[in-house]
Formats: C-alpha cells, structure tokens, sequence
C-alpha cells in the first residue's frame, strides 16, 4: 500500500496549500502548473481521497487534505531532520534552505551574506524572497526570516543577530528651510516621510530617550512602503525620516543627512525569527551563527 507515495509530491501538495494556487505553486517550484496538477492529482489516486477543491478562482482544502497537510509537514520535516542529522556528522550542512526579509534589508544586507554563506558552505541551496510585508513563517513554509524590529510573536523561536535602532535624520536643506525641531512634540508640525513597511504602524513613531517613551502622530506630503525611497527623498531635503541606523549610517557621515533630536531613538533589533519545528536544523543553526559573525563585521553601530 502506498508504494508510489512520493516526499516530492507531498513537497509540491504543501506548496499548493500554502499558495492556495497551482500557478503560485508552480512559480515556487520552478515547474509549469500541468506538472504540479499531475503531481496532485497522483497523489490524490495514491492516498485514494479528494485533496482539494478546485474552481477557476481560487483552491481549496479538503477535510482528507487538512490531515494530509498536518502529516505531509511531518514526514518532511523528519526527511529534513535525516539529512541534517547526517550532514551535521559530516560537518556540512545542506539542503534547501527558504529565507525571507523585508526590501530594503533582504536586498542590501542579507542578500550579499547569503552570497558569501553559500561560497562557504557549497552543500547549502538558499532561496531568498522579499517582503513589504511580516511573513507568517510557520503558514507561508519559510525556513528563517531575517526581520528589523523587537516585536515577534512568542510561539517563534528568535535569535538576535545585531543590534540596531532607528534615528531621526533630515537634509541640511530642510533644517535650513524648516529650522530643527527643539522637542519631540515639534515632529507633528514638521513634513515627516512616512514609510509603510512590513510591521511599521502608519504615521505613528514610538520614540524613547533613556527611560522615557513617546509615541508621536506624524504626517507629510510624501509616503511610501519602500524605505529606500523615503532615504532618497529625505535626502532631497524632504522632510524627516525615521530610519535604522545600517541605512543612513554612510549618509550621516557624509553630511548629507543630519540627525535630528539625537537623544530619541526608536529600538529595532535584528532577529532570526523561525519555527519551533526548525529548533534542531543544522542548516538553520549555520545560517544564524554566520549571520552573528557576519552582522558583528558588517553592521555600524552608533
């Protein structure tokens, strides 16, 4: 019984659940959707159950296939745990290992670690995806995410990578244009760039200076969900920013940003973030000790 049941075609049954599209799936799997739907259905005939209900708009999961869902991510997690296990006796870890991050990050800070983490460790596949928005790693079959920013849910497990804080900073243009303001609550009145990323609230900075907090309301004449974006304009004198430290670090000290009300300062931490089931992942473990030693070499701190 079962003889013809595949792990890769459980792999390709999760990537339709979690995408709850075949197209999606095939587009992660780097197959065409005819190969993903006869992997379905292959499977569906082996196990002898409807796994999902298919209508032209949208997929969805059968009861059969919720059971199948919660067994196929155990037996592949135990696959993975195998070949870890095996590899960590080696001393190389290996496999596919699924990462994500937000845009600005994930492109220039953990893109080029990943470049040199694959150069080192050559048994390791790194497949990397950018966000403007949290990614549910548990939901969405992520390995680890690479995140800015203290708050992460208690049921996933986190390892700090770097510390870092966000700053407020503007062009000497527009401190020559508008003046600096004197105090926090000053910020409202000023053209704030407000940026709309990943976990960010809207037009609202918590500021802390020693023990006090703050949270201020702040508008301006331009936003947007691209951090990279509100830089450039801030340092077209714009308005000010709210920004972490890795980002404006070379840009402070070439003067053409200045940092404004330096006491106040926003905490946003790097993390590891990754499931519980992934706790004992050599791969995961290489990847987070490289980025320790990576981030201690490459971040500025200030």
């Amino acid at each position: 019984m079962f003889k013809n049941l595949l792990p890769d075609d459980l792999r390709v049954f999760l990537s339709v659940v979690r995408r709850a599209s075949f197209a999606a799936a095939a587009q992660e799997l780097g197959a065409s959707p005819a190969y993903v739907s006869k992997r379905i259905r292959l499977l569906e005939a082996e196990l002898g159950v409807q796994l999902l209900h298919r209508t032209t708009r949208r997929v969805a999961v059968t009861e059969d296939g919720e059971r199948v869902f919660g067994w196929a991510q155990r037996i592949l997690d135990d696959i993975d745990h195998l070949v870890q296990d095996v590899s960590t006796a080696a001393g190389e870890p290996r496999g596919l290992l699924r990462m994500s991050s937000s845009f600005g990050f994930g492109r220039n800070v953990v893109a080029p670690a990943m470049s040199q983490l694959v150069a080192r460790h050559p048994g390791l596949q790194v497949r990397l995806e950018v966000f403007d928005r949290l990614v549910d790693v548990a939901a969405e079959g992520i390995d680890l995410d690479v995140r800015v920013g203290d708050e992460i849910a208690p049921h996933l497990i986190a390892r700090k990578l770097a510390d870092n804080h966000r700053v407020l900073c503007a062009a000497p243009a527009y401190l020559a244009r508008k003046g600096p303001p004197r105090g926090i609550a000053e910020l409202s009145a000023h053209d704030c760039l407000v940026i709309k990323e990943r976990d960010h609230p809207f037009g609202v900075w918590k500021l802390r200076a020693g023990a006090e907090e703050r949270t201020v309301k702040v508008t301006g004449p331009l936003s947007a969900n691209h951090g990279e974006i509100a830089v450039q304009w801030a340092v077209d004198g714009h308005g000010i920013v709210l920004r972490s430290v890795w980002d404006v670090a070379a840009l402070l000290q070439s003067g053409q940003l200045v940092q404004v009300l330096p006491e106040w300062r926003q905490e946003a931490n790097v993390w590891a973030v990754y499931p519980t089931r992934l706790d004992r992942s050599a791969k995961v473990r290489a990847c987070v000790e490289f980025l320790q030693d990576y981030f201690r070499r490459a971040m500025p701190v200030s």
